[in-house]
């Protein structure tokens, strides 16, 4: 008779403990990546705006002070899954305010301010309410 072949007990515990590891060092990594793109739509939400802001600097020579001045919609109306709103502030500032059903976002904001310093618009992300890790690399 030939003996059974197959897997002894240790073996698959040595796979399951194996499996465990990697599992607990992933699960943490990927939920960063999902809060992530999630801030990244507000990024993507802002591009109509920082243009607006931009034109109105090129055009007028004045960086504008609200959504009605830039020639956008209500900041409510600018909004997406995990955005809430998108509003123009004092000296071109453009805040983006995010709601989800992840706290780590909930409610905070993203602020970026234009610099005319060179005399083309420039934009940095300042005063962010996000945790860094959770931010783009752009604003990090």
């Amino acid at each position: 008779m030939t003996g059974q072949r197959g897997f002894t007990l240790i073996e698959l515990m040595v796979v399951v403990g194996v499996l465990g590891i990697l599992t607990s060092i992933a699960l943490p990594v990927y939920q960063d990546y999902a809060i992530r793109s999630k801030v990244a739509e507000g990024l993507q939400l802002v591009t109509a705006a920082k243009l607006a802001v931009s034109e109105n600097w090129n055009v007028e020579g004045t960086l504008p002070s609200s959504n009605t001045n830039a020639g956008m919609a209500a900041p409510e109306q600018i909004n997406g899954d995990y955005v809430s709103s998108v509003a123009v502030g004092s000296s071109g500032t453009i805040v983006v305010t995010f709601s989800a059903n992840e706290p780590a976002i909930d409610g905070k904001t993203l602020s970026l301010t234009p610099d005319t310093g060179a005399g083309a618009v420039k934009w940095s992300c300042v005063g962010s309410t996000i945790q860094s890790r959770y931010l783009p690399s752009q604003c990090r």
